[in-house]
């Protein structure tokens, strides 16, 4: 991207503005988020429009939109200050007492639910200057690698056994599903496959597409089911099936903490899915950043803490 004779013009800072604003496509939101004036940003914009002969970010009415040379950049920008930061973190001693660093979580709040209550007590003990974001992820996975390539997350908590070479992962807990609905519904405690097919679902589905993967082991049998609602969410499918006759197929683990607040039962599928662990999963060049390491550390000793046999019934 750049010969040898420009690094000496490059200020490291612009890369960090351009991840900024290349994340929140605002300039005022990414002015926030690096703690510095509007202005400041726009100026940085300015310098590095000179330097990549790109107007790289457009005006919008709800913020500016990446340039197709924005695009193309925004990975190996990514690249460079993702080793940037490591080379850093390797250099510095990390002291979670001491520390004052944010870190970005994306995850289903099927397992984010789970996880998160206990992980945020244990860090509070532990290292009171470190704070956490959640971003909501559900079914295509693929965006949650995008984004932790360019560092909008710092950990994805995802059921993705097998991520590309440039990532690592380790396993938290093993999940599979079981069948919610509230009390006193008429499908009971042991429903036939042919009156759960024949009942009405609710689905979690960010994209608000109603079949999952229940439906493709259903059309193996050629079976099928009615999908009368979907959301984006589990928490929210969960309030909707205490106060309905829906019914939805939920992680064991995340309706096993939920489920006495919802009022809501639960029953075995009469169907066989696929298990899925959840697995912490961040990219490979980050593995000399301490911080992180110490937070993958939080985030294996809360799993297995708290759940270390989710599958006891």
């Amino acid at each position: 991207m750049l010969n040898q004779t420009d690094l000496s013009r490059i200020d490291l800072n612009l890369l960090v503005l351009f991840e900024a604003v290349f994340a929140e496509r605002h300039v005022g939101r990414a002015a926030k988020r690096l703690h510095v004036s509007a202005s400041a940003v726009s100026h940085g914009l300015g310098r590095l429009r000179d330097l990549l002969h790109d107007p790289l970010f457009l005006r919008h009415p709800k913020g500016v939109v990446p340039t197709s040379r924005a695009e193309s950049l925004a990975a190996p920008i990514a690249a460079i200050l993702a080793q940037t930061r490591s080379v850093i973190a390797g250099a510095e001693a990390f002291d979670p007492a001491t520390a004052h660093r944010r870190f970005m979580l994306g995850a289903p709040d099927g397992a984010s639910a789970v996880l998160l209550p206990p992980l945020l007590a244990s860090i509070r003990r532990k290292a009171q200057g470190i704070d956490l974001g959640l971003r909501n992820l559900v079914g295509n996975f693929d965006e949650a690698l995008r984004q932790l390539d360019e560092r909008q997350l710092d950990v994805a908590v995802i059921p993705y056994a097998t991520p590309p070479a440039r990532f690592t992962s380790r396993e938290l807990y093993p999940e599979d599903f079981v069948l919610v609905m509230r009390k006193g519904h008429a499908l009971g405690p042991r429903p036939s496959l042919k009156r759960y097919c024949a009942a009405l679902h609710v689905v979690v589905s960010m994209s608000g597409d109603p079949h999952g993967n229940v439906d493709r082991v259903l059309a193996e049998q050629r079976l099928a089911r009615r999908v009368v609602l979907t959301v984006p969410n589990f928490m929210l499918g969960l309030a909707v099936v205490a106060q309905s006759d829906l019914v939805a197929a939920m992680p064991r683990t995340f309706v096993a903490m939920h489920r006495a607040r919802f009022g809501v039962t639960q029953a075995e599928l009469p169907l066989a899915l696929v298990n899925l662990p959840i697995y912490a999963i961040t990219p490979r060049a980050a593995n000399d950043d301490l911080g992180l390491a110490w937070l993958l550390e939080q985030l294996t000793e809360t799993a297995q803490a708290t759940y270390g046999a989710p599958r006891r019934r």
